[in-house]
């Protein structure tokens, strides 16, 4: 095995490969929420609907998640450096043609090439890292650092998008981009010597067909969680077609794996029930997790926050995780029981969820949802890493890799099932209380004239004419209205994850043989993404 003398040159001291390797693994992960964060402004750029935007992620997240098997075959055929620099030269080339183009099509393309060659350079700065810690402890840490940095970076990537629209424009995202990949590649490319990190294995027998399949069922899967409720699922042609699709390809997939030597995913993995656990647990973790995005809107929506002060105050969520990280890599290392460590992060979510519930209101001061942010925080930081590596630590060594690739596919499940929802129920939410509305407000309602009223009268004490008072006056009820059909839909969807963070917590106590997987870091590194 390769140590820090033999991969990097001589002159590098230790702090600066840290540093190089923060540097470039950093921007890559912001490069994952940066346009869901901006969906608006990506739309509205790309000429295209925010659903749109929303299924441009799943396309980049089904690329990570698809290549990893793959990946591992290049990554070992070539040096480090010189993969490191292909990979880097490729993703900053998709960049550049993503500034200059407005295609869809283009968009989609390059997002998909981003999900490959993200996942090679976060690969090899993984591998850097965990080459390095020897120890459990070190090891422990470095898993909750990096599972950290990728629950961190949603908030980070927030602020960072917002600051260059308000100042700039959508395109300097881009540019952004290139600029904060540039310099922690070149100071890595610098630093590392021309070697190889595993025994070279010749890129024969690449299973590209295993590969389509698998890419092509999770893009099919995707589709018809975010487009089926706006397509009215089983109405739309397209929707059975993708099922129909997804119906051919799934067995002809599975029936692959099965006959292959050396299969692209090894299903074994399934037959042992701890890993069964874990993996299913990381839905529930990535829907409740999403659920912050409703919050999110509701600053904007509700309580017409602008983009930077939304941000500024997601940033609160990044403080909770930070302190839970530390917390529960400490009570790994001191072999708590697992049960435990999953019910208290899963209590913090149950308690974010019905603090929101009761503090959903018109009006309301930023400074009381700093606190609520935080817990979720501590939620989500407390729950990330135990997850994976109970996952991971389930499955003998020597099937450990494709653990980790279906690791990824539950993490993409949970977090397409979470925007499928969340798109979903507002769907239905807005239709049922647009409903409940109507017949509530008309003309003829005692409540909506004198909220007209009440409007009329303050326009015209600003020295507005009458009939343009009446019409500004109509205007402000449609949103007063809107407002509230948001307060719904987000009060009725934080009960329902409550019931089912409830039902989760239920689950995990009864269950009687957690206690029965040791967590193992000493032969395994984080999956990249």
């Amino acid at each position: 095995m390769s140590n820090h003398a033999s991969l990097f040159k001589s002159w590098v001291p230790e702090w600066l490969v840290k540093v190089g390797i923060g540097m470039v693994l950093l921007p890559l992960l912001a490069l994952f929420g940066l346009f869901t964060s901006n969906v608006s402004a990506t739309a509205g750029y790309y000429g295209i609907e925010p659903i749109d935007v929303q299924y441009s992620t799943i396309v980049y997240y089904a690329a990570l998640a698809s290549w990893y098997s793959l990946e591992q075959r290049f990554f070992n055929n070539l040096p480090a450096k010189q993969y490191f620099i292909i990979n880097v030269i490729l993703l900053m080339i998709t960049c550049y043609v993503s500034y200059f183009t407005h295609s869809s099509f283009v968009f989609f393309l390059t997002r998909f090439l981003q999900g490959i060659f993200t996942g090679g350079i976060n690969s090899i700065c993984l591998t850097l890292i965990f080459r390095k810690l020897s120890t459990e402890r070190s090891r422990e840490i470095g898993y909750s650092i990096f599972y950290g940095m990728l629950v961190c970076s949603s908030p980070l990537v927030m602020l960072l998008a917002s600051l260059i629209i308000e100042y700039s424009d959508y395109q300097s995202l881009y540019q952004a981009l290139i600029f904060m990949i540039l310099p922690g590649s070149v100071l890595l490319m610098c630093m590392m010597k021309d070697v190889r990190l595993a025994k070279k294995f010749p890129l024969y027998q690449l299973d590209w067909s295993s590969f389509v399949y698998y890419i092509l069922i999770l893009c099919l899967f995707g589709y018809i969680l975010i487009y089926g409720q706006r397509n009215y699922w089983l109405e739309s042609m397209y929707i059975w077609a993708c099922l129909g699709a997804i119906l051919l390809l799934l067995p002809l997939f599975i029936f692959r794996q099965l006959s292959l030597k050396r299969p692209f995913i090894n299903l074994a993995v399934f037959k042992y029930s701890n890993f069964r656990i874990g993996a299913a647990l990381l839905i529930p973790f990535y829907i409740c997790r999403g659920s912050l995005n409703i919050t999110s809107n509701y600053f904007d929506v509700v309580l017409g926050m602008d983009p930077i002060h939304v941000s500024e105050l997601m940033l609160a969520n990044m403080v909770g995780v930070i302190i839970s990280v530390f917390i529960s890599s400490r009570l790994i290392l001191m072999k708590k029981p697992m049960r435990m460590i999953w019910l208290s992060g899963f209590a913090f979510l149950l308690l974010f969820h019905g603090w929101m519930y009761f503090l959903f209101a018109t009006q309301a001061d930023a400074s009381t949802f700093i606190l609520p942010l935080i817990v979720q925080g501590l939620g989500a930081g407390t729950l990330m890493t135990p997850i994976i590596l109970f996952t991971v630590s389930s499955v003998p060594a020597a099937i450990g890799a494709s653990a980790s690739m279906a690791g990824i596919l539950f993490r993409f499940i949970g977090f397409t099932m979470s925007m499928a929802m969340i798109t979903s129920f507002r769907l239905f939410s807005k239709s049922t209380h647009q409903e409940d509305f109507r017949n509530q407000i008309t003309s003829l309602s005692p409540v909506a004239l004198e909220r007209l009223k009440g409007y009329e009268l303050a326009m015209e004490s600003h020295g507005i004419a009458k009939d343009q008072a009446v019409k500004i006056a109509n205007s402000l009820l449609s949103k007063a209205v809107d407002k509230q059909m948001m307060l719904r839909y987000a009060m009725d969807y934080y009960s329902i994850i409550c019931w089912v963070i409830v039902g989760v917590m239920l689950l995990i106590s009864l269950y009687p043989y957690l206690s029965q997987t040791v967590l193992n870091v000493k032969s395994r590194q984080p999956a990249p993404y």
